[in-house]
């Protein structure tokens, strides 16, 4: 099964639910209507990587109707999400390398600095590394 096949966008939003930036924006602000964005887990269709080592997706931050990504400080975002219980990264790198057939113990997993690629459209990075042990 290749990479595509694998991690479906109907996958990944089962995977990571837009309840999840619901409960994101109420356990910051007090209310998900607060929240400028909404967040989607995505393939890197286009990483040139080794899928049986490494995977390669994104946190995309989608502006919502009648708020402001570019005044949301976005950049801050990877330290928060890599600690916050409603994000889960490490409870949702476990998920993907189950998916992936990869032992969860054997991988690392960092997050990037934010991308802009436009007013309205965010990224973070998310690599997850396969560590075989020797």
């Amino acid at each position: 099964m290749t990479v595509q096949e694998r991690f479906t966008a109907d996958r990944l939003a089962r995977i990571f639910p837009q309840e999840r930036t619901d409960a994101f924006f109420e356990a910051l602000f007090g209310g998900a209507e607060e929240g400028a964005y909404d967040i989607h887990l995505v393939p890197d269709d286009h990483a040139d990587v080794n899928a049986e080592e490494e995977l390669r997706f994104y946190f995309e931050l989608r502006q919502r109707p009648g708020h402001c990504l570019v005044c949301s400080l976005t950049y801050g975002l990877p330290q928060v999400f890599e600690r916050h219980p409603v994000i889960d990264v490490k409870g949702l790198v476990t998920e993907l390398a189950r998916l992936a057939d990869w032992d969860a113990d054997d991988v690392w997993w960092r997050l990037g600095t934010t991308e802009s690629l436009s007013a309205a459209l965010h990224r973070i990075p998310l690599i997850i590394l396969r560590h075989k042990a020797k």
